[in-house]
C-alpha cells in the first residue's frame, strides 16, 4: 500500500461514487417501477432479487420460458447530446419484448442495468421512467435492476443501458415458422422511425458536424426536428399482436426487424424450402429514411440490410387469414401493409 502524508479519511464519495445520490435516485424511480407491477409480482423495489409468481402457468399444457436481452446501442449518444433521456428506456424494453414476442410469448417481467458515469437522480428518474413506460406498453413488470456508478471509467454525463426480458408461451401455441409454405402472405407493421439500429452510421452522416441543427424544425420532417425524428422510440407491438393470436388467428411466423434490416431478419423465420418475395413499393417509408438514403448513397439492397426502412415487425399468415388479421391490427392502431408473399426457394428474402 502506498504511504499517504495526509491522514484524513477517504470516503467513497471522494472517489466519485455518491451513495446518498444513489439512494435519492432509487426514491425517484420508486413510483415508476411500481406502476408496471402485475398481479404476479411479489414484494417491492429494493429486494436482492425480483420475485414473480408462476401460478399463471398452471393452465398451460407445456409452459415454455422465453428470454431476451439487448441494449439501445449508440442511439444513447444522441440522447446524451440532446439532453433527452426519457425515451431511450422505451427503446430498451422494445428491443427485448418485441424479440420474445415473435415466438408468441407474453412478456412477463423485465430487469434493467444502468451503467452511468455520475449518478444524478433526475437523469436516472428520466431514464428509468422511460423503461417503466416501455414495460407498461409491453404489459410486463419491471421487477428489478442495477444502477452502477463508474467514475474514472465513464465520463460523468455518459451512460449505457441493457435489459433482460422473460416471457412464457404454451408450447402447442408457440410460433416458429415451421408451417410457412408457398402462397402465404407477409404483412408488415409500420415502424415508428429508425428504432434502435444503425445509429453508428446515422450519427456519422446526419449528426456529426450538424449538432447545432438537430433541434430546428424541418419542413421535410413535417415540422419535427431531426433530433425528434431520430429519438422517436421503438414501437412496441406486443399487445395488439398477442390479442390477435389469442383471438384465434394462426400466425405462422414473425420477425422483429432490427439490425440487418428486413433482409437479415425475416429470413430467420423461414423454413429452408421457401423465400419471402417482397415488393418494396408496397409500403410507405418515413421521410427520415429518404434523408438517410441521400446522405449515405447506399444502394437499395444495402439500405434494406442496414435499416428497417419503415417496417418494424413482419407476420406470415395463410391467405385466408391475412385480410382479417390486417383489419384487426389496424383496428388496434397499427399501420399495416401487405408487403409480399412466400414462394419456393432456399430460405432468403428477395425483392421485386
Amino acid at each position: 500500500m502506498p504511504d499517504r502524508d495526509d491522514e484524513r479519511p477517504i470516503s467513497y464519495r471522494d472517489t466519485g461514487v455518491d451513495i446518498d445520490e444513489g439512494a435519492r435516485a432509487v426514491d425517484a424511480i420508486r413510483a415508476a417501477v411500481r406502476s408496471t407491477y402485475r398481479s404476479e409480482v411479489i414484494g417491492d423495489i429494493g429486494g436482492f432479487g425480483g420475485l414473480f409468481s408462476a401460478a399463471a402457468f398452471k393452465d398451460m399444457d407445456d409452459p415454455v420460458m422465453v428470454s431476451g436481452t439487448d441494449g439501445v446501442g449508440t442511439k444513447l449518444k444522441l440522447a446524451q447530446l440532446l439532453g433527452k433521456h426519457d425515451t431511450v428506456g422505451i427503446d430498451l424494453v422494445a428491443m427485448c419484448a418485441n424479440d420474445i414476442l415473435v415466438s408468441g410469448a407474453e412478456p412477463l417481467f423485465f430487469l434493467d442495468y444502468v451503467a452511468i458515469g455520475k449518478v444524478e437522480s433526475e437523469k436516472v428518474a428520466a431514464i428509468v421512467g422511460g423503461i417503466a413506460e416501455g414495460c407498461r406498453q409491453a404489459g410486463c413488470a419491471l421487477v428489478g435492476g442495477e444502477m452502477a456508478e463508474h467514475p474514472g471509467v465513464m465520463a460523468e454525463d455518459d451512460y449505457d443501458l441493457s435489459g433482460f426480458c422473460v416471457g412464457v408461451v404454451d408450447r402447442p401455441k408457440m410460433i416458429d415458422g415451421s408451417t410457412i409454405e408457398p402462397g402465404d402472405v407477409v404483412l408488415g407493421l409500420a415502424a415508428s422511425g429508425v428504432h434502435s439500429n444503425g445509429f453508428s452510421l446515422i450519427r456519422r452522416v446526419l449528426v456529426d458536424g450538424h449538432e447545432d441543427e438537430l433541434s430546428l424544425p424541418r419542413l421535410d420532417l413535417e415540422g419535427a426536428s431531426l433530433g425528434e425524428a431520430l429519438l422517436t422510440p421503438t414501437r412496441i407491438y406486443v399487445k395488439p399482436v398477442l390479442d390477435l393470436v389469442r383471438a384465434g388467428t394462426r400466425v405462422k411466423g414473425m420477425a422483429h426487424i432490427t439490425g440487418g434490416g428486413v433482409s437479415e431478419n425475416l429470413n430467420r423465420c423461414l423454413p429452408s424450402g421457401v423465400d419471402a418475395l417482397l415488393h418494396t413499393a408496397s409500403w410507405k417509408r418515413p421521410r427520415v429514411f429518404e434523408l438517410l438514403a441521400e446522405a449515405t448513397h447506399l444502394t437499395e439492397d444495402e439500405l434494406l440490410r442496414t435499416f428497417n426502412m419503415g417496417i418494424g415487425l413482419c407476420l406470415v399468415l395463410a391467405p385466408k387469414d391475412a385480410a382479417n388479421a390486417a383489419a384487426a391490427l389496424r383496428e388496434a392502431g397499427e399501420t399495416v401493409f401487405e408487403i409480399g408473399e412466400i414462394v419456393a426457394g432456399s430460405g432468403v428474402v428477395r425483392y421485386a
